[in-house]
Parts: structure tokens; C-alpha cells; sequence
């Protein structure tokens, strides 16, 4: 009889990140339609506070936010870990001060449509895990998506670019 030791890392991986993948999907196949329009406002909140994790990979892992470039490839390596090794995707710099993450294949929307849950209520996921935790591994640093695979694109593009600071209106009456 064979044991955990003698399953491979991989597939002990691969297996992981399959349930992971399929749990979002199957929770809000379950819950949209007692909770209603509530739903994605509450599962928001679960995803930003998954950032968490997200931040503990880099710190553990040592990996360097401190470019657009960094950052963007942190962020991927970080999404690989967290949706498995079926998550494709790769970085470009397209600038000094920005970078793309390139998503060809995502098991999270896979899961989603293999029991009947629409992308839209997938993007909601990845958003608010995307745009938290962006700015917290690097402040300087936001996140935008440009395309979703979600939303019928062929691909996902997330920009990684220099935060907007914030415009003061010197009109402001004292």
C-alpha cells in the first residue's frame, strides 16, 4: 500500500491545487443564490484577506518587490504557488517603471466553468486578492487589469505601474 511518502511532490501539488481551484466555484455555486447581490461584496473581503498569504510567500521566499519588473514576477510566482502548476502565465517589463502579467491559463475560471459558474464572479476573486496585495508588497506600486480572460478575452494583462499620487486640489477653499 503505498503511502504520502511515496507520492510525488508534484502530483501532491497538482492535486492541492486542483481542490483549491474548485472551491471558489463550488462556494458561490451554493451561496450566490441564498446571499444574492451581497455575495461578491462578502467574498471580496475573504480574497483581500488572502493577501495575507500572499505577502507571507514573498517574505518567506525572499522575493523582490522593489521594480514594476520584481514585483510583477513576484506577484506571478506568488499566483503559481497559491492556483497550482496549471496557472500559465509569464512577465514582461514594458518599461523602467512598468511591467505586464501575461495569464494564458487559469484553473480558477476553468473550475468555475466545469460546474456552470460564469467569469464574471471569478474576476471579482482575483481582483481583490490582485489590487490588495500589489500595493502592499510595494506602496510606490498598483495594479490594473486590461484584459480578462473572465470577461472573453483571450488572455489576462495586468498592469503593474507606478501608483498615482494623489492630486492636491490648491483651489480648496480653507
Amino acid at each position: 500500500m503505498p503511502d504520502l511518502k511515496s507520492i510525488p511532490d508534484d502530483m501532491k501539488w497538482r492535486l492541492a491545487a486542483n481542490l483549491a481551484a474548485l472551491l471558489p466555484a463550488l462556494y458561490e455555486s451554493a451561496y450566490r443564490g441564498v446571499v444574492g447581490e451581497k455575495y461578491d461584496e462578502i467574498e471580496q473581503e475573504i480574497w483581500m484577506e488572502l493577501s495575507r498569504m500572499a505577502l507571507d510567500i514573498v517574505r518567506d521566499l525572499l522575493l523582490p518587490t522593489s521594480t514594476a519588473s520584481e514585483l510583477a514576477e513576484s506577484m506571478r510566482i506568488v499566483m503559481t504557488i497559491l492556483f497550482g502548476p496549471d496557472y500559465k502565465s509569464e512577465t514582461l517589463e514594458v518599461s523602467k517603471d512598468g511591467a505586464v502579467i501575461l495569464i494564458r491559463r487559469c484553473p480558477l475560471l476553468e473550475s468555475g466553468h466545469n460546474i456552470g459558474v460564469g467569469g464574471p464572479g471569478i474576476f471579482h476573486k482575483c481582483m481583490a486578492l490582485t489590487l490588495t496585495t500589489v500595493p502592499q508588497l510595494n506602496k510606490n506600486y498598483s495594479a490594473r487589469f486590461v484584459r480578462t480572460m473572465c470577461t472573453g478575452d483571450r488572455q489576462c494583462e495586468i498592469k503593474i505601474e507606478e501608483a498615482k499620487q494623489p492630486v492636491k486640489d490648491e483651489h480648496k477653499k480653507k
